[in-house]
């Protein structure tokens, strides 16, 4: 089950990376992952460098998908987003953003500016 579930977010992802590269986005790192958690997709839009993160949903049953991305989740991906900063030095420079792409069922919600770094 959690190897299909797996599939199936990264069948999602894929989704999201080619939504915001039809809205002028550039994906340049996917699934990102350290030991503080994971960033499904970096992008540059124009000047900002943006973390975003991807959540699915198929019915109504677990609520939007959107509010998935609750403060511990906000939390751990702004942990993540620190530590690849310090790590690409060459991005280090640019202002960040935090983004949430929702899906639900064939809808796709796009939030730009989803949530503030929680240090």
């Amino acid at each position: 089950m959690k190897k299909n579930k797996r599939i199936l977010g990264s069948l999602y992802e894929e989704l999201a990376a080619a939504y915001l590269k039809d809205q002028g986005l550039e994906i340049i790192r996917k699934n990102y992952r350290v030991k503080s958690g994971e960033i499904d997709l970096i992008a540059l839009d124009g000047e900002y460098l943006v973390f975003v993160e991807v959540k699915y949903r198929s019915s109504d049953c677990a609520g939007d998908s959107l509010c998935a991305v609750d403060a511990a989740k906000q939390r751990a991906i702004s942990r993540t987003a620190m530590h690849y900063l310090v790590s690409q030095r060459d991005n280090v420079n640019l202002p960040c953003r935090f983004d949430v792409v929702g899906i639900d069922r064939d809808e796709i919600h796009w939030i730009k500016n989803a949530f503030d770094y929680c240090g």
